[in-house]
């Protein structure tokens, strides 16, 4: 049973001030209702005036995502009634957008493919219900209307998409091309949010709405698609409405029938003038993208596809390879997308949080020899949760030094492997009769007595060694 999928993707742009007046957007430290004028609460006689840069924006973002920039776009009132929207209506773009037919490429289920673009449009944000108390049935709700009026680009996809796996990886493009654009601060409240359009082939669709995050978008989509293929098997009626998503418990929760365009009787908003903003687009330049960096990276690097891409999803990650693929550019590219971003998820550290000197000087050691795979992973461990915990960061030799975690095979190590040896000869005789267990119980048995301190692939290296009687090898 296929599966349909379109996104509305709306993301905070990074503008000083508000789409329509000179409020701040930065109110991350400042009290309810501090960051508000009459334009943006709705006053009567107040007048909104265009940001400019919130234009601009707009338009780079559809340069880079291929549209065609309309030659005339508008602003429209979109009139709905709701406590967090205190002018009654939101100032919007309908039929006459910014851009329109662009496309993003994403790896899909099965092959690269491309999802194309409805359309780029610009509007504003309306304020904020904070609910209290009572989990999912507060007592009450309060309104702050500090993010009313901060400039939204929305981004609609045509229905192209086949899974929530392929969504999420969607989103993870766009999210990387935003930041790399500079238009977008994704540690900004409410920075990037989503409703989702979903349906079986041949059955009516469904708006999910309160997606506020990446692996919320995956959640969704997943119980909406159990949740519907579970009334179709059942005959039951899958009702066209719009439902809203319980991050905390997983689920989707019926809201409303579902809004038909004419709801909401758009018109032009008469306090703003058309757009003809076309001519500026030449003008707006892009910097590198992720797909073009991700390609650079192959070619100047020599790393493989999938490294290219794990390292250019994030510009920071992207930067910080960059500062430190002097050392070997492919270990480099194993050790960050490979152990790195793991450990610094488990300690929910940042990028930025990496400290560029010690790390560099951790590739040193490894690329020289100095210290075993299995040593590096200890170090680096030791090095993040000296950042974790705000210590002094070590640097790697000392580390090293004072663990001695230094490669020291050619004693300590060999010494304890011609024990194994001697203490296991059912293994070895196994071992020359080609068995290919007994090596790996051999340097399990070693492993332990190093106490983990070794790589695996050097303790098997010098068994083999001692077993074929060429020790001057070791």
């Amino acid at each position: 049973m296929g599966v349909i999928i379109g996104l509305e993707i709306h993301t905070q742009l990074s503008t000083a001030s508000k789409l329509f007046c000179g409020c701040s957007t930065d109110y991350r430290n400042d009290g309810p209702n501090t960051h508000v004028c009459p334009v943006c609460m709705g006053l009567p006689g107040s007048l909104p005036r265009i940001n400019r840069k919130a234009v601009e924006y707009a338009l780079k973002v559809a340069k880079a995502l291929h549209c065609e920039v309309c030659e005339e776009a508008e602003f429209a009132r979109k009139n709905y009634f709701y406590p967090d929207l205190p002018k009654g209506f939101q100032i919007t773009m309908y039929d006459r957008p910014l851009g329109v037919n662009g496309y993003i490429e994403i790896e899909g289920d099965d092959e690269e493919k491309q999802i194309r673009i409805t359309r780029v449009h610009l509007e504003e944000d309306p304020g904020r219900l904070v609910h209290m108390g009572g989990g999912d049935r507060p007592r009450y709700s309060l309104v702050d209307y500090n993010r009313s009026g901060i400039p939204l680009l929305e981004i609609v996809t045509e229905p192209d998409l086949r899974s929530p796996q392929e969504a999420r990886r969607l989103l993870n493009i766009l999210r990387a091309t935003l930041e790399y654009l500079r238009v977008f601060d994704g540690d900004r409240e409410g920075s990037l949010r989503v409703d989702a359009n979903i349906s079986m082939e041949g059955y009516s669709r469904v708006e999910i709405k309160n997606i506020s995050s990446y692996k919320g978008v995956e959640k969704a989509l997943t119980f909406e698609i159990t949740r519907q293929k579970s009334l179709i098997r059942r005959n039951q009626t899958i009702d066209r409405e719009t439902r809203h998503f319980m991050e905390a418990r997983g689920i989707t929760t019926s809201s409303r029938s579902k809004e038909m365009e004419q709801d909401y009787r758009y018109f032009p908003e008469p306090d703003l003038r058309p757009l003809r903003v076309r001519d500026w687009v030449e003008y707006i330049p892009l910097p590198e993208l992720p797909s073009a960096r991700k390609d650079r990276f192959m070619i100047q690097y020599g790393i493989s596809l999938n490294h290219a891409r794990t390292l250019t999803g994030d510009l920071r990650l992207a930067d910080l390879y960059e500062k430190v693929a002097r050392v070997d550019p492919v270990l480099t590219a194993t050790w960050i997308a490979d152990t790195l971003l793991g450990e610094l998820y488990y300690r929910d550290i940042g990028i930025g949080d990496v400290p560029i000197s010690q790390f560099i000087e951790l590739l040193e050691l490894l690329k020289k020899g100095s210290i075993t795979g299995k040593g590096g992973v200890d170090v680096l461990r030791i090095l993040l949760d000296e950042v974790a915990g705000k210590k002094p960061v070590e640097y790697p030799s000392a580390i090293v030094e004072r663990l001695n975690l230094g490669k020291t095979a050619g004693n300590e190590f060999l010494h304890l492997a011609k024990e194994v040896i001697a203490n296991n000869p059912t293994a070895i005789e196994d071992y020359r009769k080609g068995k290919k267990g007994a090596l790996n119980f051999l340097v399990g048995q070693l492993m332990k007595k190093t106490k983990g301190r070794a790589d695996p692939r050097e303790l098997g290296a010098i068994l083999e060694a001692l077993i074929a009687g060429k020790e001057t090898e070791v």
